[in-house]
C-alpha cells in the first residue's frame, strides 16, 4: 500500500518507518528543508531507540522516501496520515493550524479517493474540521472527489515507540466509511497477526479515547505525587507504598510515574467549551505542575534559601530515558528555578544536550559536561532528574570526592538511602526521609 505521512516529527517518523518496515511504500512530507535533508543523508531529527536502523534499512530498500513537495506527497498515497504538531495555546487549547494546513494541502492536490488519517493528538471534533477544510478546498477547485477522514490516535511511549508500534496493545480507529475501514484494517493487519486489537468506533470517540488515556495516566501520577509528599510528612517511604499498592492487579505497577500536561490542559479546555467541567483533572494539573518545583525547594532549603555562588550539577535533561525530548521535562523547571535563585548549573545528559542547548539558549549560567562525573567538578551538590541507566550505579566514591558538599537530591529515587549513608553522602529523595552521611 502507498502511504503518505505529513510531518516527520516523533509520531510521523516512527509511523512512516514502521509502515515501511512491513512492506508498504511510504513517502514522508515535511516543509522543513533542513530536516528532510538530514533524513535523506541518513540522520534523524529525533532520538528514539531502534528508529535509525529501521529508517536506514527501509531507505536502502526504496520503501521509505522523504520530500518537501506537497503535491507529490498528496498524489502518492491512498492513505494520507496527518502527524503534525498541535502545540498548546496560551489558553491550553491545542493549536490546529498545522493540522488544518495539512488538510488544505490534501484538498488542493488530491485527484482521486483518499483516506485522510488524523494521527496527531487533536481535540474532539477535529475530524469534522478536517473534513470541512478538505471539502472547502475541493469546492474552490470546482471538483467533487470522494474521501474519508479517519481518527487513528497513537499510543506510543517515547523511548519504546518502535516496539509499541510494531506490537500494539490496541489500534483505535474512528471511521464510518466502509472503504476507509477496510483500508485501515489492511494497513494494520501485519501488526496484529496473533490477536485482533483493532477497535472500531466513531471519530469523536476515538479522539476522546486518546485524551482520556493520557488524562488517566496523569491522574495516576498526580496521586503518587501527593502520596510522596504525604509520606515525607509522616516519615513513611513512598517506594515501599508503591510496591504495596502496585501488587494489587486492579492498580498494577505500570505508569506510577510520568505526566501528560499538554493533553490534560487541552481536555480541560474542551470540557469548558462544551459547557462541562473536569475538577479532578484541574486538580491533577495543579499537583503535577507543583511537583516539578519540589526538587528545587529541597535544594534551596538545604542551602539556607541562598544559592548565589553555588553550582548545582544536574544529571538528566530529557523528560524520560531513551529520548531527547525536553517538552515538559522536570529539568526545565528545576534549572530555571536554580538560575533564578543565583546558582549556576553544570548539566549532563547522554542524548538530550543538543536539544537542551537550543531550549536553554536564552539562559545564562548553564554549562554542559562531557560525562556525569565531569558535571560534578566544582559543584556544590548533585540533582538527579532523569533515570538514565548510566546514572543507576555510578562510582559513589568519585561522586563524594568531586562534590564540595556531598549531597545528592534524587528526583527519581534511584538509590538506596542506607547505601548513600555508607558512602558518606547526604541523600534527599522524594517521598522518603532524607539521610545524613555517616561520619
Amino acid at each position: 500500500m502507498k502511504v503518505t505521512i505529513i510531518g516527520t516529527g516523533y509520531v510521523g517518523l516512527v509511523t512512516g518507518a514502521c509502515f515501511a518496515e512491513v512492506g508498504n511504500d511510504v513517502l514522508c512530507l515535511d516543509l522543513d528543508q533542513a530536516k528532510v535533508r538530514t533524513l535523506e543523508e541518513g540522520g534523524l531529527p529525533i532520538f528514539e531507540p531502534g528508529l535509525l536502523e529501521i529508517v536506514g534499512r527501509n531507505r536502502a530498500a526504496g520503501r521509505l522516501q522523504f520530500t518537501t513537495d506537497v503535491e507529490r506527497a498528496v498524489r502518492f498515497g491512498t492513505v494520507q496520515c496527518i502527524a503534525v504538531g498541535t502545540p498548546p495555546g496560551e489558553d491550553g487549547a491545542a493549536d490546529l493550524q498545522h493540522v488544518l494546513a495539512a488538510a488544505r494541502g490534501v484538498g488542493r492536490h488530491m485527484t482521486e479517493y483518499r483516506v485522510v488519517v488524523n494521527k496527531s493528538t487533536v481535540p474532539v471534533g477535529t475530524a469534522e474540521k478536517v473534513r470541512g477544510t478538505i471539502s472547502a478546498e475541493l469546492g474552490k477547485r470546482g471538483v467533487e472527489l470522494p474521501f474519508a477522514v479517519v481518527s487513528n490516535p497513537e499510543f506510543l511511549k517515547e523511548g519504546a515507540a518502535v516496539e509499541d508500534f510494531m506490537r500494539p496493545d490496541r489500534v483505535v480507529v474512528g471511521a464510518d466509511d466502509p472503504q476507509a475501514v477496510k483500508i485501515m484494517r489492511s494497513l494494520y493487519a501485519p501488526f496484529q497477526r496473533n490477536h485482533d486489537r483493532f477497535f472500531l468506533m466513531d471519530a469523536r470517540s476515538a479522539e476522546l479515547t486518546k485524551y482520556a488515556a493520557n488524562a488517566m495516566l496523569a491522574t495516576r501520577i498526580s496521586f503518587m505525587n501527593e502520596l510522596a509528599n504525604l509520606a515525607e510528612l509522616l516519615g513513611a517511604d513512598v517506594e515501599q507504598v508503591r510496591k504495596g499498592i502496585g501488587a494489587d492487579p486492579r492498580i498494577g505497577y505500570h505508569f506510577l510515574g510520568s505526566c501528560f500536561p499538554k493533553d490534560v490542559k487541552a481536555l480541560i479546555r474542551t470540557a469548558g467549551e462544551a459547557g462541562g467541567a473536569l475538577p479532578v483533572l484541574e486538580a491533577v494539573e495543579r499537583v503535577n505542575s507543583g511537583q516539578k518545583r519540589v526538587l528545587a525547594r529541597k535544594i534551596l532549603a538545604r542551602f539556607g534559601g541562598k544559592l548565589s555562588g553555588r553550582r548545582i550539577a544536574v544529571w538528566g535533561l530529557a523528560f524520560k530515558p531513551n529520548t531527547d525530548d525536553l517538552r515538559e521535562a522536570p529539568s526545565r523547571a528545576l534549572i530555571e528555578e536554580l538560575l533564578a535563585n543565583g546558582a549556576t548549573v553544570s548539566a549532563y545528559d547522554p542524548v538530550a544536550m543538543p536539544a537542551a542547548k537550543s531550549a536553554f539558549a536564552a539562559l545564562a549560567g548553564i554549562r554542559y559536561a562531557d560525562s556525569p562525573l565531569a558535571a560534578l567538578d566544582g559543584a556544590d551538590a548533585l540533582a538527579v532528574v532523569t533515570e538514565w541507566q548510566e546514572f543507576r550505579s555510578p562510582d559513589f566514591r568519585a561522586v563524594r570526592e568531586r562534590l564540595k558538599t556531598p549531597a545528592i537530591f534524587d528526583g527519581r529515587n534511584l538509590y538506596d538511602p542506607e547505601e548513600m549513608k555508607r558512602w558518606g553522602l547526604e541523600y534527599h529523595p522524594i517521598g522518603r526521609a532524607a539521610t545524613k552521611a555517616e561520619d
